[in-house]
């Protein structure tokens, strides 16, 4: 998959992708990078794969660094953002790329907690360092952003509420981001074929991939999403604030 994005289009830009030291959030992180932004690779406990992402990427010459932060935690946020500051001086592109919610072991309300609080949080934490003509771009699943008129697997409904929960919440902020000359797209794709969450839900659900991409007619992979999010960046925001990847005729809009 090329890069979407023009050689040095983004010189002198500053952008942050969390979740990104892996999958989707590790492609658009690069696309940014390879057009000539200074990117920041957040990671919640892959140090060791977004070390290895941001080496690859000033060896190729562009400005990367790698940040911890876990986005539920606000000191933790808070020390992700005064890395910003201090190391880049402030941001341009904010991608809300990190989600989760179907892994083992968290607690029960932890999905709401990722994917509506921390969103919210991350989102006002970093306006500071945001100036007029930044962009916000928040990455969800059709089956998230159409759960309210479209049922989706049980193994993902919890998710897919709350990652709705999380778009509503960031959408509430749009008058004061607009307030504030930043801009605010959603980007609402398919399922994404090797992904985390697919891999969890083939698991869960087996076929459920392959049940899908016959009905869709195709799936896009990581890299042709990661395009997608990365374009969304810099491409004027649809009128209803919504940048749909992939077939939507099987979901009913409301």
């Amino acid at each position: 998959m090329s890069n979407p994005l023009s050689p040095q289009s983004l010189e002198g830009k500053r952008v942050l992708v969390t979740g990104s030291s892996r999958g989707v959030g590790a492609d658009t992180v690069a696309y940014f990078a390879e057009a000539g932004a200074s990117v920041v690779i957040n990671f919640r406990n892959k140090e060791a794969r977004a070390v290895k992402l941001a080496d690859t990427l000033r060896a190729g010459g562009a400005k990367a660094i790698t940040v911890g932060a876990d986005l539920t935690d606000a000191g933790s946020v808070a020390v992700l953002f005064e890395t910003i500051r201090r190391e880049l001086g402030g941001l341009d592109v904010l991608v809300l790329n990190a989600s989760g919610g179907m892994e083992s072991g968290m607690a029960a309300d932890y999905a709401l907690t990722l994917n509506r609080d921390a969103q919210v949080d991350l989102l006002t934490a970093a306006l500071p360092l945001m100036q007029p003509g930044s962009r916000v771009v928040f990455v969800t699943s059709h089956q998230a952003h159409f759960i309210r008129t479209t049922e989706t697997m049980p193994e993902y409904e919890p998710v897919a509420l709350s990652k709705r929960a999380g778009e509503d919440a960031l959408r509430d902020m749009i008058p004061r981001l607009d307030e504030a000359g930043i801009s605010f797209v959603v980007v609402s794709g398919d399922m994404i074929e090797g992904t985390i969450t697919a891999t969890l839900l083939e698991r869960a659900n087996p076929g459920a991939i392959s049940a899908r991409k016959e009905s869709a007619g195709r799936l896009y992979n990581v890299a042709e999403f990661a395009a997608e999010v990365a374009s969304a960046a810099v491409d004027p925001i649809p009128e209803d604030h919504t940048r749909y990847v992939g077939d939507t005729s099987d979901f009913a809009r409301a």
